[in-house]
């Protein structure tokens, strides 16, 4: 089934975001695609705030590759930053699987950079910029 997600503005972003978490149900793996300033980083952002998750935590782990957070129930979720990888067997050295496995919810920046190591059963979210800067966020499942 394909889904989209039109975004007009930054006001419409957490609305956005909560369609997206209840659009993907039980999905735990998410694989962001997008250009440089596609809103990757940001909508990650607005998803964190719709689980709960303290809003000055959320940052982007380009440099330290994955952020762990706790959204309000106590639960954990990671946030990767594939874009300083260089080749996929990067991933493996900081126990990508050992994430990927461990039922939390896993978002993924620049996962075009790991593609050969994603399970099946990842979604891949593509996000179009448009004209007039309005944002596509759209998967099939």
């Amino acid at each position: 089934m394909k889904h989209e997600i039109h975004i007009n503005g930054l006001q419409e972003l957490d609305t956005a975001a909560a369609a997206f978490l209840d659009e993907i149900g039980d999905a735990r793996l998410i694989a962001l695609y997008g250009t440089m300033g596609a809103g990757k980083t940001t909508f990650t952002t607005a998803v964190c705030k719709q689980l709960g998750v303290v809003e000055d935590a959320v940052s982007s782990p380009t440099f330290a590759i994955v952020n762990e957070y706790r959204t309000a129930s106590g639960a954990p979720m990671y946030h990767f930053d594939f874009y300083r990888i260089e080749r996929p067997e990067e991933a493996l050295d900081i126990g990508l699987y050992d994430y990927l496995d461990s039922g939390a919810l896993c978002i993924m920046e620049w996962p075009e950079n790991i593609e050969p190591l994603l399970p099946e059963e990842t979604l891949r979210i593509h996000i179009t910029v448009h004209p007039d800067l309005s944002r596509t966020l759209s998967w099939v499942d």
